[in-house]
């Protein structure tokens, strides 16, 4: 089972400061574009998660993925098409896909994957998307015919927290409501109490 709460993040030098208190789901997100960088920040990630009893998702880069150990991938649609999916399930790792359209869920469930992803639920400001907002309505339908766990990601605030859940969401993926928040270990803190409540 996914935590309830699943953090992304774009450094490994988030974790020490997120990891302590009790985060058990995160994210690598780094978008580096120097291979040896980016490695390193993946081994360490993986790392400094696996010390702390948590699991890490490695994004977007697989080959890294399988040669560093990791335990999950994370997959947006553009790398769905190029990935080795059965190099990856060989390598033992866990896959989650994301979704944005009935088409991306079709193509998503048939990779079989271990949860999906709908986003963006709310308006989100971190990247341009194409599609519009989803709603909370989206989020039940896709908890219906995804028949695996079921993370919500996009513009999701920890006041919109509870309406997630409520529509079917398993985990909510979650950056700048942290990241950018005043005080991030503080907004995590809140994050984790409330995902357990």
């Amino acid at each position: 089972m996914l935590d309830r709460f699943y953090l992304i993040v774009d450094r490994a030098a988030w974790l020490p400061r997120f990891l302590p208190l009790g985060l058990k789901l995160v994210q690598l997100r780094t978008k580096t574009d120097d291979a040896a960088l980016r490695r390193a920040e993946i081994a360490e990630a993986i790392a400094l998660c696996r010390a702390a009893g948590a699991t890490l998702v490695v994004n977007d880069f697989w080959r890294d993925a399988i040669d560093l150990g990791a335990d999950w991938v994370h997959l947006g649609q553009e790398d769905l098409v190029e990935a080795d999916v059965p190099a990856i399930r060989r390598a033992g790792i866990r896959l989650g896909l994301s979704t944005h359209s009935h088409e991306e869920l079709d193509r998503a469930l048939a990779a079989d994957p271990d949860y999906v992803a709908l986003g963006p639920v709310y308006p989100t400001t971190l990247k341009v998307m194409p599609w519009a907002p989803q709603g909370l309505e989206r989020v039940g339908e896709w908890k219906r015919l995804a028949g695996r766990p079921l993370v919500a990601i996009g513009g999701i605030t920890l006041e919109r927290a509870p309406g997630v859940y409520a529509a079917g969401a398993d985990s909510i993926a979650v950056v700048s409501d942290v990241l950018q928040a005043a005080d991030p270990e503080a907004r995590c803190a809140a994050w984790l109490k409330a995902s357990r409540a």
